[in-house]
This record gives structure tokens, sequence and C-alpha cells, in this order.
């Protein structure tokens, strides 16, 4: 996916310093919790059945959000966690008792790299994250890089690949 010009000139016109794209309070960290609170209210749109703003019969609707601080690799990051008033909802993008997202996408993707199935993917996470990631979340994932990895899977290799030892004991 690329991103259109203009969307990035509106998201850097107040760019003065490196600290207002990569600091504290810049525009990566606001990019990062406008991303991660839009997957977690489209899971539970996805679990209650129906849109936010919409009308629905069901006694399990939309109850505000929560607040949640994680970090990951550049620093604490708050994020409003989406609730529903059955408290059934269970987001896997950040499970319940998740502090911590790092890189998170690129361990999928690296699974997925190795030859792993979705199915080996999410049984993996659960055992090593203890947190049940969605088939969905897993192919979204995967679908966005699948060009690029295909590429890569089909490169051209070289006819030589020169290796040089060093060492004393040869003979």
């Amino acid at each position: 996916m690329t991103m259109r010009k203009e969307l990035l000139d509106e998201l850097l016109k107040d760019y003065k310093k490196p600290e207002d794209l990569i600091g504290e309070n810049g525009i990566l960290k606001e990019l990062t919790k406008a991303l991660i609170e839009k997957v977690l209210h489209g899971e539970l749109t996805r679990h209650l059945g129906y849109d936010k703003h919409k009308k629905s019969n069901e006694k399990n609707s939309r109850n505000g959000t929560s607040l949640k601080r994680v970090k990951n690799k550049s620093g604490e990051i708050s994020i409003n966690v989406p609730r529903g008033r059955e408290s059934t909802f269970s987001p896997q993008f950040i499970s319940k008792h998740q502090r911590r997202f790092d890189g998170f996408d690129d361990k999928i993707i690296s699974m997925y790299a190795r030859g792993m199935s979705v199915r080996d993917i999410q049984d993996h996470l659960k055992e090593i994250y203890e947190t049940e990631v969605s088939h969905d979340l897993i192919s979204t994932v995967t679908d966005g890089v699948i060009k690029e990895l295909r590429a890569w899977q089909t490169r051209p290799l070289e006819d030589i690949y020169p290796i040089v030892f060093f060492g004393r004991d040869f003979y």
C-alpha cells in the first residue's frame, strides 16, 4: 500500500524538528495509537455484529472505553480499549492483560515467511504469548506483505556465491 502524497503533506505540515516526528508527543506515536484503536474498534464491531452508531436489539452493546497503557519500541502509549456492556469482548490485537506491543506484525510475517500455516501461527502465538489471534487478523497482516514475500521467494539467485574462510589450522 502506498500513502497518498496529500496525506503525508497534511501529517507533516507542523514538522519543525525530529521530535515532532518521533518524540514523546510525535506523530509516529499518535499514528500508532490511532491505528491500534481503529483495529480494536473493528474487532468490537465484528464481535457485536453491528457497526458503531447503528441501532441494535442486542443486550450486549458498546459501553465506552477503558484506558490502557502498552509499551512498544518507542515508549509507552495510552490507548482507549472499547468494551461491551456484557464484558464478553476479548480483544485479540492487544489482549486484555498484554502490556507490551513489540513488532507483533513482524513476528506474524516472520512465521509466515518461514512457511508456517495460519493455523500453525495461531497455535504458536497462543503457546508463546498466551493470546488468541484470529484467522482474519493473521490473514490481514500476511496479505499486506504477500506481494513482497512472493517477489523475495521467486527472486533470481546468483550463479556464484564467493565464500572466504578465515582461520589458522587449515591443512
